[in-house]
């Protein structure tokens, strides 16, 4: 998307083989491109957190599958990189999902093969997920025409929570796809933003995304997404996710479950948008079923901030020593759910809805 005007992408190839990330951890004051040319290098992008999102760590999983066989084509090369790269986030679907997709495509090659091919996948990983999320942008926008049509010359009020936007994929984003179409249509919308504790991914992401391509927002505090909606000011709520079960169960930064149940009460519909490979066919029960991330203290304990010196650096904002319950998702049960956006359409939170989008042909490889 936009960055001063300037059209990119969140992931791209280098003239060296490498491929540039941006450091998410330094937006959105300060805007870093790194490199990654290994596999360790790429674990450590996601585990620290330098890039996220469900989409995106797929693709960068994808490139360190290839820089490892490198290094060393061989079987048991790939092997390990595989559980070294898929350890790294053990809650987002898609991670396992483009890991699957290199080993399995390369895994009965010639060696001297296998580092070409399981780039080529990679890369067609990414261009798979522009276009998918496109397809959801246009899905979505529909549901925001229908809303505008009910409020001529009044902007569209949205919710979102964390960041589902193109630093979470490799363009577009996925709840913020339609967002982003409605306001380039000429559709007045307005974003209500989650500032989305403890890393502050709303605030320093998806506000600087909204920021950079014009669209109007408010950054509000968390608990405040329940007023909003009882006092009639969301018109629409759009989140993206990590992981969906067979049944439609969602598991989203921690948080959105709160969101749904306001939503419930208030009457205001609540979508989730993911592209195909969130799914994750082998679950169904997403409460017992879905693995939890439970981070760091210090996420919590302490917080990111520009000082008055221009320095980025993190502040404590507890008492020496606290222990926290830093649980990085929640699971949202699919009777909350109004609608699943898809590249394939909307449809409702159920197998029966998912299973009438998709047949065996989308259904993921796993690694044997």
């Amino acid at each position: 998307m936009k960055i001063q005007g300037t059209w990119y992408r969140s992931l791209r190839e280098t003239e060296t083989g490498a491929i540039a990330i941006i450091d998410q951890r330094w937006l959105p004051h300060e805007l870093r491109w790194v490199e990654l040319s290994t596999a360790a290098q790429c674990a450590q992008a996601i585990q620290a957190m330098w890039t996220r999102g469900a989409p995106l760590l797929a693709a960068v999983g994808a490139y360190g599958l290839g820089f490892a066989l490198q290094e060393d084509p061989s079987v048991a090369a790939l092997a390990a990189a595989y559980d070294t790269l898929l350890a790294t986030r053990p809650t987002a679907v898609n991670l396992r999902w483009a890991l699957d997709q290199v080993y399995q495509g390369v895994k009965e090659l010639p060696a001297r093969e296998r580092a070409a091919a399981a780039r080529a996948i990679a890369r067609a990983i990414c261009d798979e997920e522009v276009e998918t999320n496109q397809a959801i942008g246009r899905y979505g926008l529909g549901l925001i025409k229908k809303i505008a049509a009910t409020k001529p010359g009044q902007p569209v009020n949205l919710l979102t929570h964390c960041n589902a936007g193109w630093l979470a994929t490799v363009d577009w984003g996925t709840a913020l796809a339609p967002i982003y179409m409605a306001h380039d249509a000429g559709i007045p919308v307005h974003v209500y933003v989650d500032e989305t504790r403890p890393r502050n991914q709303g605030a320093s992401l998806t506000a600087w995304e909204l920021a950079n391509h014009g669209v109007p927002f408010t950054l509000v505090v968390d608990n405040a997404g329940g007023h909003l909606m009882q006092h009639g000011l969301v018109d629409l709520c759009i989140v993206g996710t990590d992981r969906v079960t067979a049944r439609g169960d969602v598991c989203n930064k921690i948080g959105t479950y709160l969101k749904a149940l306001a939503a419930q009460d208030n009457g205001v519909p609540f979508y989730v948008a993911l592209p195909y490979t969130t799914i994750d066919w082998a679950m169904q029960d997403g409460l017992a079923e879905i693995p939890i991330e439970r981070r760091s203290d210090d996420e919590v304990t302490h917080i990111w901030g520009k000082a008055a010196t221009g320095a980025v650096i993190p502040v404590q904002i507890t008492v020496d020593g606290a222990t926290t319950g830093n649980y990085g998702f929640d699971v949202t049960p699919a009777r909350l759910v109004t609608g699943l956006i898809t590249e394939r359409g909307i449809v409702p939170a159920t197998e029966a809805g998912l299973r009438s989008l998709y047949q065996a042909s989308v259904l993921p490889q796993l690694r044997t």
